[in-house]
């Protein structure tokens, strides 16, 4: 399957998974502006399938989504090395794709991400709060607008809803509802993230301390397969911590990406596999 993408840059490939529901534009918004002042890096950004302009055809699992990012990967990049950055459940896959691939990827970036308990029910997480409001900035929108942004914004200005109806509302207006559905039901990965060795690469788990969908505490009981990775925690974030906290995300992230620039090269097998091996 063919995965509608986005691509700037020429040089070591970035690869970047949206979250559940949205499309590519979650992440082209917060991390474009981070790479304009980094050269060198070839960065894509696919819609997953049943998202944005992805069809899901028959998919109906997160191992179908997995087999097309498989397929991406090998016609877009190939064995070539590249960083993995995921949102949210791109966080999940993007765990999934280092238990797979871990010869090949070079750092793992992840942001909100789905931690350790994979369906909402079970995760750890803290009630919704508001720490900055605006009443203004709600006028004007519809009854469904504002309960989709004041529903997980903890920062609700101006600045942040121009973010989110830029980057986040049109992929969730997008999103193929049916194909979702018959999804979400097959959600757990069959190769668990994890699964596969210690991932010895740079890494950046970034979480925010008021986030209700993911939460931070399900992200630390990660850390001891990631030994390279920065566990931060955010005040001030929610799950949107991308548009809530852009300048520390910009810092954490500039910092990951010196992180792995100063790593060596790893030497790297000359035909990877392009379906996981059993574990």
């Amino acid at each position: 399957m063919a995965l509608h993408h986005v691509t700037h840059g020429e040089g070591t490939p970035v690869l970047a998974l949206h979250g559940w529901t949205p499309d590519h534009r979650l992440m082209t918004g917060c991390l474009e502006p981070i790479f304009a002042n980094r050269p060198g890096y070839r960065r894509l950004y696919p819609d997953l399938p049943g998202m944005g302009q992805s069809p899901a055809g028959d998919i109906d699992s997160s191992d179908g989504i997995m087999a097309a990012l498989r397929e991406f990967v090998d016609a877009e990049i190939g064995t070539e090395p590249f960083i993995l950055i995921g949102e949210s459940y791109g966080g999940y896959l993007s765990r999934g794709l280092v238990a797979e691939r871990p010869d090949q990827i070079l750092g793992l970036g992840l942001i909100c991400p789905i931690g350790v308990a994979l369906e909402h029910a079970d995760r750890t997480v803290p009630e919704h709060v508001v720490l900055e409001s605006d009443p203004e900035v709600l006028a004007g929108l519809t009854p469904a607008q504002v309960e989709d942004f004041t529903g997980i914004a903890v920062v609700q200005t101006a600045e942040t809803l121009r973010q989110y109806q830029q980057d986040i509302e049109p992929g969730l207006d997008a999103a193929d509802a049916e194909a979702m559905a018959r999804i979400r039901k097959n959600w757990a990965l069959t190769i668990a993230p994890e699964s596969g060795p210690v991932f010895t690469r740079p890494s950046l788990i970034l979480c925010g301390r008021q986030d209700s969908s993911t939460g931070y505490a399900d992200q630390y009981p990660l850390l001891p397969h990631y030994p390279r990775a920065s566990y931060v925690v955010l005040d001030g974030a929610g799950h949107n911590l991308q548009i809530e906290q852009p300048a520390l995300l910009a810092a954490l992230i500039d910092d990951w990406l010196t992180r792995i620039a100063r790593e060596p090269e790893p030497d790297f097998p000359a035909g990877l596999p392009t379906q996981p091996t059993s574990r």
